[in-house]
């Protein structure tokens, strides 16, 4: 009876051995396994987990970096000083000190509500971020938080807008040379947009607060696209503040009907800023005046009082021989920028056409 109990104890021992032994072979394998993963798979599969996880929750905070912009974080973004040195009904803008490089960025801020879902907007970004051109502002990264709100980061230009150009009355806005680099550039910047895409994009909100400059007086179109990340009603303020500072093309009723002869036209009424130095609108017009810029130089075309709503010091510091050259030009230009503003816009030139005649006024 004895041996039986032995030979069971035996038996129960060597069972409880067994699974011992059997315990730490498959605890070895696993942990000489683990440590033989490399730890970016580990991390890569956290993030996977994270990234269904979020897209579930709609909670996750997303940077999308372009050229130019490749070291930017999240904190650079958030944690930078910022002063607001522009509104809109459905954004901020900001000028912020990026500190890890010391450097100054535009920061546009969109407002939630304004703007359509994110799935929506990152290709539209991505396409955005991917335009680069001489006369473009460049878009060199996206932010978007949890809580729906989204940030574009564009460079900072230091000298201003071009309407601050015209405004302040510097003397360099009176200058054939400048006006014509503007112009030119201008239209370079918007002809990428209309016909050197696969698509083209319409620009939508062109006026010469959205014309950024460098100290050479080369000009930067910004804002362009920015209608088509916008949910319809903010698209329709948009397209009402164009209209009420006078560079919206009269046929358009609804945002989502800018095109390319819209965007001329909204050119147009540029180049008459340049050669007058008006206004758009004019907001204390006289009893005879039209208060719209277009109209009133239409009017003094057909009372034959062209060369004197150019401004004139434009023509001022030029010789006797060079004078005459100068007026030709601006005569000119300012039959091109009417061409644009034609309250038809079948009878509206393209871009390709405007550049051409430029071209020829610049000879």
């Amino acid at each position: 009876m004895e041996q039986k109990y032995m030979l069971a104890l035996i038996i129960g021992l060597s069972l409880l051995g067994a699974a011992i032994i059997l315990f730490l072979i498959i605890f070895c394998c696993r942990k000489k396994t683990e440590e033989n993963v490399p730890k970016d798979i580990e991390v890569a599969a956290n993030f996977e987990f994270k990234e269904k996880e979020d897209a579930r929750t709609d909670k996750q905070d997303l940077i999308i970096r372009f050229q130019g912009a490749e070291d930017l974080s999240v904190y650079d973004i958030l944690e930078a000083p910022g002063e607001v040195i522009g509104k809109s009904s459905y954004g901020t803008l900001y000028k912020a000190n990026l500190l890890r490089s010391n450097s100054l960025a535009l920061l546009r801020f969109l407002r939630p509500a304004c703007t359509l879902r994110l799935k929506e907007v990152v290709h539209i970004v991505e396409l955005l971020g991917s335009l680069r051109h001489p006369n473009l502002v460049p878009l060199c990264a996206f932010y978007a938080g949890s809580r729906g709100e989204k940030l574009l980061v564009h460079p900072f230009y230091r000298w201003g807008t071009l309407a601050q150009l015209i405004r302040d009355g510097n003397t360099e806005a009176q200058r054939w040379p400048i006006i014509y680099r503007i112009s030119l550039g201008i239209a370079n910047g918007l002809n990428y947009l209309h016909n050197y895409l696969e698509m083209p994009i319409i620009h939508g909100n062109i006026k010469s607060k959205n014309i950024l400059l460098d100290r050479q007086y080369q000009p930067y179109l910004s804002d362009f696209g920015l209608h088509l990340l916008l949910n319809p009603t903010a698209g329709q303020q948009m397209l009402e503040a164009s209209d009420a500072e006078g560079f919206k093309a009269p046929e358009l009723t609804k945002m989502r009907d800018v095109n390319e002869k819209s965007d001329v036209y909204s050119f147009g009424v540029i180049l008459l800023e340049l050669l007058t130095g008006k206004e758009p609108i004019d907001d204390n017009p006289t009893p005879d005046q039209d208060f719209h810029l277009p109209n009133a130089i239409r009017t003094a075309i057909l009372d034959d009082q062209i060369t004197k709503l150019h401004h004139p010091d434009i023509v001022l510091n030029e010789s006797s021989d060079q004078r005459a050259v100068t007026e030709d030009r601006i005569l000119r230009l300012f039959q091109l920028a009417m061409a644009c503003c034609s309250p038809s816009p079948t009878l509206r030139p393209d871009v390709k056409q405007i550049l051409s005649k430029l071209e020829e006024i610049g000879k």
